[in-house]
């Protein structure tokens, strides 16, 4: 079994190659601006099926055109290496 999560010091040089991702309060975190609201939906679809399949699920928000992800591994209290692999695929799908 992995570590518990990644502290503020480990993840930081991790995201450095993860474009566009901060990190806060023991989440990554990034918002995606889209043309509108229907490619912003579609958006979330695409990120929903994938996440699902993942069995890990965002924290997310959307108003029209703009949605917002974090991600953390709620049950080990912070990021590890599935919200780094998710955030990859993510940026991949926007």
């Amino acid at each position: 079994m992995s570590q518990s999560f990644y502290s503020e010091s480990e993840v930081l040089p991790r995201l450095v190659f993860i474009e566009g991702w901060t990190f806060k309060q023991d989440a990554i975190h990034k918002s995606f601006v889209f043309k509108n609201f229907v490619q912003a939906f579609s958006f979330i679809t695409a990120v929903a099926l994938v996440a699902e399949k993942m069995d890990h699920h965002p924290d997310w928000s959307n108003s029209w055109n703009t949605v917002s992800i974090s991600l953390s591994t709620h049950s080990r209290g912070g990021v590890t290496d599935k919200d780094l692999e998710l955030a990859n695929i993510i940026n991949g799908l926007a």
